[in-house]
């Protein structure tokens, strides 16, 4: 019995020791930019997608070089007929085989369009590569700054809630009126309705950023990041040059050959190819003159056949093709132009944003939110000296969350448009002051 209450104590000690640390260890991890963006690499199924873009161009060329199957046929003449012919005695069989022998480097030319095509399927897999992390770092930022807005709206009516106790105090002793109070109260609980707001937009924010990482629903705690630090971007001509290196454009080399190719193979096939064949032919039944001129019958004579044939190119000589493709190289420089000025759109709005974002906070940091703190603090003395009304408190403390919520998405804004610039430039850039995302 002592034995039994002995194990039930261990036991319970044992639940009580394990519970928490299991608990600890099921509580999703705090993941960081870096995290994000190698599960994006690892998991993403656009970038599977374009490896399996890869094998596909691949495969095609591997059959670009394949040679044409030879052909095997079999032929029977004179049988199963009516008199002579009757049944299989006056048959003749025929076992030939065939070849066709390409001309002109028709195959060289489909072994180079499938390896323009590889090419193309490399550069545009890099490019995708480059979308899936630029989308990536902008959705892990989104988390970054949802978070702090949920922050400060935790300070802002942690701050509320303490000054309600001291206004009961006030109508206590009948230096205020429980409007008052109430005021107080009400302007908490809208920044708690604008908390519940920043929630859903952070629980909107954390499903895209799973989603990039191949997951359906986060399984990842608080994404750990600063957005505090800003720097001076590079010039915008700096950022136009680094475009030029964007796998998008690049790519367009390797579509050119493809295109070179393609129109090369179209003008090689008006040269007719060959077709060789040879047999062996078996006669059942023949008739021959003996040497006195007298017919009589020989049986199971074999003759060798020989043929070459060889297509005239009269009525097509793949013209529309040809033309079709001399429009299709002849349209990769424009299509290159477009895809380039659509970069250098996306990239001037983002360097247009950074800058944006950058005045903002100068001016915000410079001005804003250290008057707007200082006069919070000012009024809020003021105020337990009744030289300040409540609505005068509550409007300066509204200013000071406004100001913070307009500085935290300016941080976001600006990183926003770093993670999009260096998403088209290819490689991350320096400031003039080093970002810490």
């Amino acid at each position: 019995m002592y034995l039994l209450v002995v194990a039930l104590r261990l036991m319970c000690a044992l639940l009580v020791v394990t519970i928490p640390v299991e608990a600890a260890e099921s509580a999703p991890r705090s993941i960081s930019l870096a995290q994000a963006l190698q599960r994006a690499l690892a998991a993403n199924p656009r970038l599977t997608a374009a490896e399996r873009d890869i094998g596909i161009a691949g495969g095609l060329k591997i059959q670009a070089g394949a040679l044409p199957n030879p052909d095997l046929s079999f032929e029977l003449d004179n049988a199963l007929g009516s008199g002579p012919y009757k049944g299989l005695r006056s048959a003749e069989t025929t076992l030939q085989l065939s070849q066709l022998v390409e001309l002109g480097g028709k195959r060289e030319a489909r072994l180079a369009a499938g390896e323009a095509g590889m090419g193309t399927a490399v550069w545009q897999r890099r490019a995708t590569r480059l979308e899936v992390l630029s989308e990536t770092a902008i959705a892990f930022i989104t988390v970054v700054s949802a978070q702090r807005r949920i922050e400060i709206f935790d300070e802002q009516i942690s701050s509320l809630d303490q000054l309600i106790p001291l206004l009961q105090r006030r109508v206590q002793e009948g230096a205020s009126s429980p409007a008052e109070t109430l005021r107080a109260q009400v302007a908490a609980d809208l920044f708690r309705v604008d908390r519940e707001r920043a929630k859903t937009q952070l629980a909107t924010a954390r499903r895209d950023l799973a989603i990039l990482m191949g997951d359906s629903s986060p399984h990842f705690g608080e994404a750990v990041g600063r957005l505090a630090n800003v720097g001076q971007p590079p010039p915008f001509k700096a950022v136009i040059q680094a475009i030029d290196a964007n796998p998008q454009l690049v790519r367009w080399t390797a579509v050119t050959a493809q295109r070179n190719a393609e129109l090369i193979l179209a003008r090689l096939k008006r040269i007719p190819d060959v077709h060789i064949s040879a047999g062996w032919r078996h006669f059942q039944e023949t008739v021959q003159l003996s040497a006195q001129g007298q017919p009589f019958e020989d049986h199971n004579e074999n003759a060798v056949r020989l043929g070459v044939s060889v297509p005239l190119p009269v009525l097509d000589q793949n013209t529309g093709n040809i033309i079709a493709a001399e429009e299709a190289l002849a349209k990769i420089g424009a299509e290159r132009s477009v895809n380039k000025l659509v970069l250098i759109s996306v990239a001037g709005r983002a360097y247009d944003a950074l800058n944006g974002a950058l005045a903002e906070l100068k001016l915000l940091r410079t001005s804003v939110i250290p008057n707007a703190r200082s006069a919070s603090e000012t009024i809020q003395s003021g105020y337990l000296q009744g030289r300040f009304t409540l609505l005068e408190l509550l409007d300066v403390r509204g200013s000071v969350l406004q100001a913070l919520l307009r500085e935290q998405e300016a941080l976001q804004n600006f990183h926003v448009a770093i993670a999009t610039i260096e998403g088209l430039a290819g490689n991350p850039f320096s400031l003039s002051r080093e970002s810490s995302r």
